[in-house]
């Protein structure tokens, strides 16, 4: 039962993300010049990799670092526990929800990028630019995470930890504002 919650939660959530992201992208990218427009499908490609990276670093890692760095009170210690605990659903969050809804948002976006160069420009091939544009965001995207992931299994708990300590972060801000 738990397992059926935790897909239809998956879904749901996938639904709602990646139509906020798809819209919001899609409405700016519509109204921007080029540049603007490749620098956020830069930064969207570039989000899928850093969560492939987040993902596979926490499926990866061992705990027992982070128990002695707890005992010392190192920030982000408690949290780094926290995400190894729940090692399968924060993998699958990171790689799965957000990296895939980068993937679908990029191929998205590389069409807008596609149709905004075609009304500048008459390329006398507008497949032509489709392909280059779809072949360049699976490049970077695949090459990216390949490297990613590589760097993720050698440095998994450094990324653990870092990752540990921005929630820890976060975690403290909302506590000073939930305090006002």
């Amino acid at each position: 039962m738990r397992t059926i919650q935790w897909v239809v939660t998956v879904f749901f959530t996938t639904l709602v993300v990646s139509g906020l992201i798809s819209l919001v992208s899609d409405e700016v990218m519509a109204s921007s010049s080029l540049p603007v427009a490749f620098g956020i499908l830069l930064f969207i490609v570039l989000l899928g990799i850093v969560f492939d990276i987040i993902g596979m670093a926490v499926a990866t890692a061992d705990e027992k670092p982070f128990h002695s760095m707890a005992a010392r009170k190192v920030p982000g210690a408690q949290e780094a526990i926290r995400l190894l605990r729940n090692a399968e659903r924060v993998s699958s969050i990171c790689n799965d929800v957000v990296g895939d809804i980068c993937g679908v948002v990029s191929g998205s976006a590389s069409a807008t990028i596609a149709a905004l160069i075609l009304t500048h420009v008459d390329t006398g091939w507008p497949r032509g630019v489709s392909l280059v544009m779809s072949s360049l965001v699976a490049g970077l995207t695949v090459g990216g995470k390949a490297i990613g992931k590589t760097f993720a299994v050698s440095s998994c708990t450094q990324i653990v930890h870092m990752v540990g300590r921005i929630l820890g972060a976060w975690n403290r801000l909302k506590k000073k504002k939930s305090k006002r």
